[in-house]
């Protein structure tokens, strides 16, 4: 993503939604400061998982455990956002990447970390205290922010957790995209959630998925 074409995007997600673009930078500042090398993985990594394969988004609305049930596993590349991930664990699926900012169960992220789950970890205004609290604790960790990158905190696109599993899987080349426990149309938020509802839509149709 260059983020010459995705900050005008961004200007109006935060007009839209009343967020602080210093908010989002001291946030990532935080993150890039954290990420020690002997903890962190490399973007090639991602690449490896993505390019050219068939790619699963799994997002955590209630749909997506009944969906499970027809997905057949092999040699599919399973990406998780954030809380999907406890849905793939209790169906035995352990997701080949999870995109979080760290507001989903913990404890969960953290045993599929353990058994392999690379760790996409974002960087924003309101999880400055979850970052320092919960970043330590994984392996295998690439830094995202939704303001300009750093030179380890990338912009891969997307704003909430499962828009931004598709921005990633488009980024490194997955030769399909398929998207699983996605509900745009939940009646049953809040307006923010509402509102981020409706920017996923948004910029996921923009990728043509």
């Amino acid at each position: 993503m260059d983020f010459k074409d995705w900050e005008p995007v961004y200007e109006r997600i935060l007009k839209d939604m009343g967020f602080s673009r210093e908010d989002d930078e001291r946030a990532a500042f935080i993150l890039s400061a954290m990420l020690h090398p002997e903890k962190s993985a490399d973007i090639g990594v991602l690449r490896g998982l993505i390019k050219d394969r068939v790619t699963l988004v799994c997002g955590n609305a209630p749909c997506l455990s009944d969906e499970l049930v027809s997905v057949d596993k092999c040699d599919l590349t399973v990406i998780a956002a954030d809380g999907a991930t406890t849905k793939l664990l209790n169906k035995g699926i352990v997701p080949h990447i999870i995109v979080t900012d760290l507001d989903g169960d913990i404890e969960m992220e953290l045993l599929a970390n353990k058994r392999g789950s690379l760790m996409v970890i974002h960087a924003h205004g309101d999880n400055i205290d979850r970052l320092k609290a919960y970043v330590p604790q994984f392996t295998g960790v690439i830094g995202s922010t939704q303001t300009k990158p750093l030179h380890n905190v990338h912009n891969f696109g997307g704003f909430s957790d499962g828009d931004r599993c598709v921005y990633i899987a488009k980024e490194f080349g997955a030769a399909n995209i398929s998207l699983m426990g996605f509900d745009l149309d939940d009646k049953d938020v809040g307006p923010v959630k509402r509102k981020k509802l409706e920017w996923a839509r948004i910029l996921i149709k923009d990728l043509g998925v």
